[in-house]
């Protein structure tokens, strides 16, 4: 093997990338013959690899300066809006509150949610009629959160009891499990104040982490003459294009990490991918894939999370064949091209959001070709420590190498902020 072929890698379509050594005429010649004495097509030689749509994405919406290398934020999520009951009520007797009223104590996964004067509602339990009004819901008031846990609350619509201590009023029997949904405040007409409520955001970390690329072409190459119109220009191009490549996956499926590198005595830091970041998945079966799986999935990404009405679906291969294949109705609608951020998008309606649907390489090429990520983008954050940036490197001054050369580099890492406005697609295969 050649000194000029030992440093050949194979291009995404066919076409060869130089590494490890700086671009000379014997390796231009390697890489793509005849490109110094032979006319080639412009477009042939420029080849293009897939997609990079977090990166495209993070560069056209806002970012942050970071001042250091890991950076501290607060996630703010919403406050829970249901819990379930612990300890089932049967037959409860109550504590008499006077003018026919009667307050129980319920135990649940989640006391704190509830503050006094709130409201609950009870969906799986029916209450009583009370005054002619149709039975509905059973609907509860919280009175107190008594020291030793539990929420005291008085029935609005409660039933008639038939066992000890009963009264029109009563708290039905209720089972372990019953979901409790918390409602708004009910307040006096001499209330100034109510029970305090402050969001606490969640403090999370992540690692810059430091992109570079090296761009070399020696005196002789640049001199000699090409009748194509290949320029140092052209090859930082194919570099910026293969580093955010690189970027892509990290930013997606890093592993955020800090490590003592023995060699060059000095700490790497490691990204975090956005992929781990997200708290919540759904599975969806490719090969039976329904218009109610699809809906399914519209229903978990838009709801309980307030999120955006509009997320993108970026997803492999095989999640995009599997979506393809789906004969869609009035109720979910596809096939309307947007173009956003510079990417141009396929459309999905349904009546809990719009997903614009994106096909990405990358996730093929990471093992995740049945998988995909929904992202709200006003929730995604990019911290930026060290600008993208091109920096000149005098090789010929110092002694080097007779080259023209240039180092790219960016220092950054994503976050996502409201995490549960995000959810990872699990794809699977049946055997």
């Amino acid at each position: 093997m050649s000194d000029a072929t030992q440093h050949l890698t194979d291009g995404s379509a066919g076409g060869k990338h130089i590494s490890g050594t700086a671009a000379t005429t014997e390796t231009i010649a390697a890489a793509s013959p005849g490109l110094l004495l032979n006319s080639i097509d412009q477009r042939i030689v420029k080849v293009r690899p897939m997609s990079t749509p977090i990166d495209q994405l993070t560069r056209c919406a806002h970012s942050r300066k970071a001042s250091a290398m890991t950076v501290e934020y607060y996630s703010v999520d919403t406050k829970l809006t249901e819990a379930k009951l612990t300890t089932a009520i049967t037959d409860p007797i109550g504590t008499d509150r006077g003018d026919g009223l009667y307050s129980y104590t319920l135990h649940t996964d989640s006391d704190n949610i509830f503050d006094v004067s709130e409201t609950i509602l009870v969906p799986d339990v029916e209450g009583g009629s009370i005054n002619g009004n149709p039975a509905g819901p059973l609907v509860l008031y919280v009175l107190s959160r008594p020291q030793d846990g539990g929420v005291e609350v008085i029935p609005l619509n409660g039933v008639a009891g038939s066992g000890l201590g009963s009264h029109p009023n009563c708290l039905p029997s209720l089972e372990s499990g019953t979901r409790l949904v918390r409602m708004g405040r009910a307040a006096t007409e001499l209330d100034v104040q109510t029970a305090q409520f402050s969001a606490m955001p969640r403090k999370a970390s992540n690692n810059c982490q430091i992109f570079k690329m090296q761009v070399e072409q020696s005196t002789l190459a640049k001199i000699a003459g090409k009748e194509v119109g290949w320029s140092f220009s052209d090859q930082e191009e194919a570099a910026i294009i293969d580093m955010r490549l690189g970027m892509e996956k990290n930013f997606l499926f890093g592993q955020r990490a800090l490590i003592f590198d023995p060699t060059k005595n000095e700490n790497v830091y490691f990204t975090g991918g956005i992929w781990n970041q997200a708290p919540r998945s759904v599975e969806l079966n490719l090969d039976s894939l329904t218009e109610a799986d699809l809906i399914s999935l519209c229903s978990k990404a838009f709801t309980g999370n307030n999120g955006s009405k509009r997320k993108i679906l970026i997803a492999g291969t095989a999640l995009v064949e599997a979506l393809s294949r789906l004969q869609y109705s009035k109720v979910l609608s596809a096939g309307e091209t947007r173009v956003k951020w510079g990417m141009e998008f396929k459309e999905i309606v349904s009546n809990f959001g719009t997903l614009y649907v994106l096909h990405s390489e990358v996730f093929d090429q990471c093992g995740h070709s049945s998988d995909g990520f929904v992202l709200d983008p006003n929730y995604l954050t990019k911290y930026v420590h060290v600008p993208f940036q091109a920096e000149k490197l005098d090789l010929r001054a110092s002694g080097q190498r007779n080259t023209d050369a240039v180092v790219l580099t960016e220092a950054s890492c994503l976050v996502l902020r409201y995490p549960n406005a995000h959810i990872r697609v699990i794809g699977t295969l049946e055997d």
